[in-house]
């Protein structure tokens, strides 16, 4: 058993970017403009292109996947993408009647990247902000989908096991008090620094696991803490990915 379960975090740890409730790979755009006017970008046909090298001879459009996609409004634009091609190019359309399109920029390595755009009359010129904007990921729908899956599956998840263990279900209370804590740790401080979507799912199994020993050791050894962390963060990484793919396109 011990073995499986280590093979098993092991196997996280090496997963991709996939999961629908950590911070994905992301990119902020912020423009700034050189021309007389500055015209307001048309979002539905404006685009984010994936290359596979620096003169993007073999590129795809980012598309719309889950929450993959580029989100724009009238001046600003981000993207959300489960996993990132080395190299992108942006095509944005704006209300002046002139489509421009960038030079190819290296994508991101961290999961959040700040770039500045900037609008000249015929192109656009992206390079690495010197100053990253303040990003409140909670304030966003997806932030708040993320959390609302999360305590659901896992305080679900919780019962289900103090059911079967027979232990007390004042648990549950300590489960949703350590998410309410690792969910902002990890989307707004640990996701600027950690590389690895599967280190914050692991970060986030461990803290649990101790907070909720910490604070119910009358009702549950370390041992059955570690289980417990183990069944609901599995079950909130599984299910709560599948949900939060199914409701990605109603959100923005």
């Amino acid at each position: 058993m011990r073995k499986c379960l280590l093979l098993f975090l092991l196997a996280v740890c090496a997963a991709p970017l996939w999961s629908g409730i950590f911070p994905k790979p992301e990119i902020d755009f912020e423009f700034v403009y050189q021309t007389e006017q500055s015209p307001a970008i048309l979002p539905d046909t404006s685009e984010q292109i994936q290359c596979e090298d620096n003169q993007c001879l073999q590129s795809t459009p980012l598309g719309k996947y889950g929450l993959q996609k580029l989100y724009c409004s009238a001046k600003d634009c981000f993207s959300i993408a489960y996993q990132y091609a080395p190299y992108q190019k942006l095509i944005i359309n704006f209300s002046d009647g002139i489509k421009r399109e960038s030079n190819v920029f290296p994508a991101s390595k961290k999961l959040r990247e700040s770039f500045t755009v900037t609008v000249r009359d015929t192109d656009l010129l992206v390079q690495h902000a010197k100053s990253a904007r303040p990003l409140n990921t909670l304030s966003r729908a997806d932030g708040w989908l993320s959390l609302l899956i999360i305590l659901l599956t896992e305080a679900l998840a919780a019962f289900a096991y103090l059911a079967y263990t027979g232990k007390s279900y004042r648990v549950i209370y300590a489960v949703l008090a350590a998410n309410l804590i690792t969910i902002p740790l990890t989307w707004q401080v640990l996701g600027n620094f950690v590389t690895e979507t599967a280190l914050l799912w692991l970060f986030c199994l461990i803290f649990e696991a101790a907070f909720v020993w910490i604070f119910d050791r009358r009702h549950l050894s370390l041992r059955n803490a570690a289980a417990l962390s183990v069944a609901i963060n599995v079950t909130s990484y599984s299910i709560g990915t599948m949900v939060s793919f199914l409701l990605a396109p109603y959100l923005f």
